[in-house]
């Protein structure tokens, strides 16, 4: 191929792969299969590879992410990009709807309502029809240069669609993580031993300071536009959308994904209604939301209308009061995990919220506690972040009596009396905010390591949960997780309510995990950063632990989803001794040390491209055990139904994934049948 059938080629693949991104991640209505779409992906950047000049900053390839920058240069936004003034009250929005009418006495007014997304707010800009900056809102008149970051989430368009285009046009909008990637995303981060991120706009706001794109390019990132600042259209600036509707109907042909189900409404009323309803379906969205935008349709009247020094005239956003719940703080308790890490946990006094009752809440690390001024004692304000993890948000400083303490944050580990030291090697780390103790052989650490190793998603050895665990460290039979394997019956016994048939049963389970899969094992280790995901892609690429360990940090950067960090956590964790030795220990005790699920994987199994979820009990597969089935056949497994999914797998007490995909008539298998697919 010569280089001009080469540019023929490149922009033929560009042209689908844009396209197939745009149904796909904007639209939610897939045209092809993953299968079909990577190998589009694979070609053009083979395409590349062989004529470099073809690689465009708008070309498909460039999402993976470049190299880590030193620091964010700044960008002025050339349009001052303010915030909205917000209320709580209906009251208030019924003044601020006629305070407009008072402005605009002859106009008869629309509105617009359209659901305020709980993310970081960020100017997008396009120069002829290709991305050229992005940049966070900043202080308003300058914000941070995020273009990099931004180019990894495929719901932007590098390139607009459409043929008819500014010169220059700049949309905002907002940056956030669905629900269910941050739930994903947390228990990978507890699974590696990262501290979580407290809700969903922590973890989108954090993964965009980001120096290095390519871990952002592991997050589950969105983007929904919905605003414009600077356009230069020279000679076309009347053909501009002259409403919000009109403007969200544009940017959607463009390829931007807006917001969802945005309301019309000509009265006051009828905008409250609105709001209820919003709010009322608003837990269904994919997303987080907070609240209600408000906006003046039609733009002319909001040119007329002007701005305050912070705040548009022609906008408000109405913010629903989030569920919370007073109670006392009897005390403040910290944990050590497995990796050392020293995490501050409230003991309330238990409160029903959101569903359950609540005794404990994070309260994260010690700058967190000292920034809310959370005391002992202290009256305290709770809530679900992302209506998931109880945390406590606030005191309620004016009920204090003057007995509440301050808490003093241990700077030697309460379970071992080691010193503890803000470590380095993560990005929360980096930041000096992680304290962790830095005795490895800390009974807390060694019980989380044991706990860990046995867990399902590791070596799956049933009854190895944190009560054995904790009796196992105790009573001086286990020091590391290779001495499991010296255990015997007898041992075993020994400790207080252990019988003889449960001592065997975890005898046997032992001598099964010895044969489990490689990444199982490298997942099981513990080391910092490395959760199934990243042991698995490791386990793609090395087809033995020993090819693994002898791997530097260059060439493990070259294996997908494993960047800097990761690379140099891996390399540090093989090159102590403590750990080499720990490793001899596992080989004399006979485990399996080559990865044979993934690198048997074919090509094209009978999944390949194929999108499943699991849901139910089934009657004899375990949950880990079904989704090794689905990998090795070239399949993936997804935590939620939707139009992407497939096929879905149910057991005994499916529910609400089950009658998801009933409604979108999505092909159902019970295990028999699954197994049968599977050929075995």
């Amino acid at each position: 191929m010569n280089l001009h059938e080469a540019q023929q080629r490149h922009a033929d693949l560009a042209a689908q792969i844009r396209a197939h991104d745009v149904s796909y991640y904007t639209l939610a209505k897939p045209t092809i299969l993953d299968v079909e779409y990577d190998r589009l992906s694979r070609e053009l950047i083979d395409l590349e590879k062989q004529f470099p000049a073809l690689i465009t900053p708008d070309s498909p390839s460039q999402r993976v992410g470049g190299q880590p920058l030193g620091e964010f240069k700044s960008v002025r936004h050339v349009l001052p990009m303010m915030s909205l003034d917000n209320t709580y009250s209906r009251g208030e929005v019924r003044e601020f709807v006629n305070r407009v009418q008072k402005l605009l006495p002859n106009a008869a007014l629309e509105w617009t309502v359209e659901p305020k997304i709980d993310g970081l707010a960020v100017s997008v800009r396009y120069e002829n029809g290709v991305l050229a900056t992005g940049a966070t809102r900043g202080d308003g008149t300058t914000g941070d240069d995020i273009t990099a970051n931004l180019k990894t989430m495929r719901s932007l368009p590098l390139r607009l669609r459409g043929g008819d285009l500014p010169s220059v046009l700049e949309v905002r909008g907002e940056v956030y993580m669905p629900i269910a990637g941050f739930k994903k995303l947390n228990a990978e981060r507890e699974a590696a031993g990262e501290e979580l991120f407290a809700n969903p706009r922590n973890s989108a706001a954090g993964s965009l300071k980001q120096l290095d794109p390519k871990i952002v390019a592991l997050r589950p990132l969105e983007i929904i536009l919905y605003g414009l600042g600077e356009v230069q259209w020279p000679g076309r600036a009347a053909h501009l959308p002259e409403t919000q509707i009109a403007l969200l109907e544009w940017l959607r042909a463009l390829g931007f994904k807006t917001p969802e189900k945005p309301q019309l409404c000509s009265s006051v009323d009828a905008l409250l209604e609105a709001i209820d309803a919003l709010d009322a379906g608003r837990r269904k969205f994919a997303y987080e939301t907070d609240g209600a935008v408000i906006k003046l349709n039609a733009f002319a009247p909001r040119e007329t209308l002007g701005s305050t020094a912070k705040a548009p005239r022609w906008a408000i956003a109405y913010k629903y009061a989030p569920e919370q719940a007073r109670t006392r703080l009897n005390g403040i308790t910290v944990q050590v995990g497995r990796t050392g890490a020293l995490t501050p946990v409230a003991e309330l006094e238990p409160v029903f919220l959101a569903g359950s009752t609540i005794s404990r809440a994070t309260l994260h690390n010690e700058d967190e506690l000292r920034r809310k001024d959370i005391r002992i004692g202290d009256l305290v304000v709770i809530e679900k972040a992302g209506e998931v993890i109880p945390a406590v948000v606030g005191v309620v400083a004016d009920k204090r009596t003057g007995r509440e303490t301050v808490f003093t944050f241990p700077k030697i580990c309460p379970e071992c009396g080691s010193t503890a030291a803000r470590a380095t090697g993560g990005s929360l780390d980096e930041l000096g905010v992680v304290w962790r103790c830095v005795n490895p052989d800390c009974p807390a650490q060694v019980c989380g390591r044991i706990e860990h190793w046995c867990a399902r998603g590791a070596m799956d050895i049933e009854g190895g949960g944190e009560v054995l665990s904790a009796q196992l460290v105790r009573a001086g039979m286990v020091h590391d997780v290779a001495d499991l394997y010296l255990l015997d019956v007898f041992k075993l016994t020994s400790l207080e309510r252990m019988g003889g048939k449960s001592a065997q049963n975890f005898i046997d389970a032992l001598e099964v995990s010895k044969k489990r899969d490689l990444w199982r094992l490298v997942f099981g280790l513990g080391i910092l950063h490395v959760g199934t995901g990243a042991a698995k892609a490791l386990c793609k690429h090395f087809e033995t632990l020993d090819d693994l360990m002898r791997a530097d940090a260059d060439t493990l950067q070259k294996v997908g989803d494993i960047g800097e960090v990761i690379a140099k956590s891996i390399t540090s964790w093989f090159a102590d001794p403590l750990h080499q030795k720990l490793i001899g220990k596992l080989r004399a005790a006979g485990l399996n040390f080559r990865s044979t699920t993934y690198q048997a994987t074919p090509a094209a199994g009978v999944f390949a491209g194929k999108t499943f979820v699991l849901t139910g009990t089934l009657p004899t597969l375990k949950r880990e055990e079904a989704t090794a089935l689905i990998e090795a056949r070239g399949g993936k497994v997804s935590g939620s139904v939707s139009k992407k999914t497939d096929c879905v797998v149910a057991g005994a007490e499916a529910g609400s994934k089950l009658e998801k995909a009933q409604t979108l008539g999505i092909k159902i298998l019970d295990e028999p049948q699954f197994l049968k697919l599977c050929g075995e």
